[in-house]
């Protein structure tokens, strides 16, 4: 059943379609009052090549009943099935309803497969061949649009092989990522920091704490800024599971790297969401899911 934003919608929809259905009755009035005549002048008056004329004879009996049967098969379908505005239909069928009961009835062919790998740890599950196949397809149906396909992920997107984990890489953790899903906030520090000089100083400073290239003089005079970085990075800079605030010191840049891209982050700020997945997927094929992403950075995986 479609949603108006007033009922002024619906009765236009449902007033059109029953004047297409009054349409075709009226249709049929008209024509069944033409009689079949044999008077040569039983003609429209158009004439083509000088000979060629347009009888005006009522539709053949079949077109007719053609219509008839459109006419009641529409009316039966009017009355079972939504199609009125919103009026939902006898057989109250939704689209909606439809697909929930497909995926329902999925879960129910699904649970004996997956039931035998509920009582194993995702250690054990990372090395079963079948979980991993299964593992696989659910990863490319339900990650690989932002962490790609083989899973190494690009710019704002983690990559989930190299075991560099924001929010933690044990198997509880990634479980939790995927059920409830992430949200990371890093706040715009440009005021805190100071001058335009200051935050680019700071910029060289995070760059030394990973050994990338940097000018040291800058890096030294930007440590002292780097006070307002350490509520969530630590004052060694390695981050903090817990807030999902990446490690600074281990050169994997997830939003970009160099001077300017890390004074981008500092005066802009970054957001960024890994939905919940809990939704979509059953808490079975969240622990094979967990398992194959644990398994990513953890091979070698499918041994069976």
């Amino acid at each position: 059943m479609s949603d108006f934003i007033n009922n002024f919608w619906s009765v236009y929809v449902a007033g059109i379609t029953l004047a297409g259905i009054v349409g075709c009755l009226v249709l049929l009035v008209i024509t069944a009052r033409k009689k079949v005549v044999s008077d040569e002048e039983n003609t429209t008056g158009h004439v083509w090549d000088e000979d060629l004329r347009e009888l005006n004879n009522p539709m053949p009996r079949w077109w007719v009943w053609m219509f008839v049967i459109t006419i009641i098969f529409g009316l039966l379908y009017l009355t079972a099935y939504p199609g009125l505005g919103t009026y939902a239909g006898k057989l109250q069928w939704s689209q909606v309803g439809a697909y929930e009961a497909e995926v329902e009835k999925a879960k129910a062919e699904l649970e004996p497969l997956y039931a035998r790998f509920t009582a194993m740890s995702t250690e054990d599950v990372s090395k079963d061949s079948q979980a991993m196949a299964i593992g696989e397809r659910l990863f490319m149906n339900n990650c690989a649009q932002c962490h790609g396909s083989d899973a190494r992920g690009s710019k704002s997107f983690p990559n989930l092989a190299d075991n560099d984990w924001l929010h933690g890489g044990a198997p509880e953790n990634i479980k939790q990522t995927i059920t409830q899903g992430r949200i990371g906030m890093m706040p715009p520090q440009a005021e805190a920091v100071g001058s335009p000089d200051d935050v680019r100083n700071l910029a060289h400073y995070v760059l030394s704490l990973s050994g990338s290239p940097h000018d040291s003089l800058k890096a030294s005079l930007g440590k002292s800024k780097f006070t307002a970085c350490a509520a969530c990075h630590g004052m060694d800079g390695k981050g903090n599971t817990m807030l999902g605030a990446p490690n600074l010191t281990d050169d994997i840049w997830l939003h970009g790297w160099g001077e300017q891209a890390i004074v981008d982050m500092i005066n802009n700020g970054k957001m960024n969401e890994m939905p919940a997945q809990d939704k979509k997927l059953t808490p079975a094929q969240i622990d094979v899911l967990t398992a194959y992403v644990w398994g990513l950075s953890h091979k070698p995986a499918a041994a069976n």
